[in-house]
């Protein structure tokens, strides 16, 4: 008898066969078998590989483009979405300034506060599939905007994916959070899910955005996720909203 196929192993045949070479791709991409910023094979290398039609394998290859998990680019191949590219830094940040726009302004001036290991609360552990006391790693920072303290950030990161994490790492790294876990952590931020309501600062978060007690904030609670879903950050998040605006594109 002939051995099976990659495509019957891996996949269920009752699936359009393009989302089974999406499956296939998205495997390889979870293994790390081609890393963020580095090219994947051609369209027709992909093709002989999975015995499909170029097609096929295009239709797949559209899909991952257009959820940002590979980039095209003209005359060169399609590469691995990285958040160290501009245009993927700021898919989770969706705070611009009423006058201007993001590349106006520049990154963010970007203050650790705090980095430490703690035991999951039962809402922290629930948004990351952990279990309540596992360890987590609990990172403080201020993003500051012409000098003027703008976001305030809590998050949670599962322990065991983020060994080694510290405030220095933070601290020394010049580019994008997201990037500094790709290439350090091998953990790659593909999806993300919010929550957004108003609230009032405490005390303390008011000291660090430098605004009154009384001034609401806008409070956005994010999970993100690596492939397969897997969530990998809690982020809760402060925002003023006297210089900017929270924007987001639908359809």
């Amino acid at each position: 008898m002939n051995n099976p196929t990659v495509l019957e192993v891996v996949t269920p045949s009752f699936s359009p066969l393009y989302q089974q070479i999406k499956a296939l791709i998205l495997q390889s991409l979870k293994a790390g078998k081609w890393k963020p910023g580095e090219p994947i094979p051609s369209e027709m290398d992909l093709a002989a590989r999975f015995r499909v039609s170029q097609g096929t394998v295009r239709k797949a290859i559209d899909e991952l483009a257009s959820e940002n998990l590979v980039v095209r680019r003209q005359g060169k191949g399609t590469f691995v979405a990285t958040h160290a590219e501009h245009q993927v830094q700021y898919r989770f940040l969706k705070l611009v300034p009423d006058v201007g726009d993001t590349d106006a302004e520049g990154p963010a001036q970007r203050t650790i506060v705090d980095c430490k290991r703690q035991r999951a609360s039962a809402d922290v552990a629930r948004a990351l599939a952990l279990r309540t006391g596992d360890s987590v790693l609990k990172v403080r920072r201020v993003l500051a905007y012409a000098g003027i303290p703008t976001i305030l950030e809590d998050l949670w990161l599962p322990g065991t994916p983020f060994k080694g994490l510290t405030a220095e790492r933070l601290r020394a790294s010049r580019g994008p959070m997201y990037a500094l876990f790709e290439t350090e952590f091998g953990v790659h931020m593909v999806r993300a899910k919010e929550k957004i309501r108003a609230v009032l600062p405490d005390a303390l978060q008011s000291k660090l955005l430098d605004v009154p007690a009384g001034m609401p904030l806008l409070s956005v609670e994010r999970v993100a996720h690596t492939y397969n879903d897997a969530p990998m950050e809690l982020r809760r998040g402060l925002y003023r909203t006297d210089t900017h605006h929270y924007r987001n594109e639908l359809g």
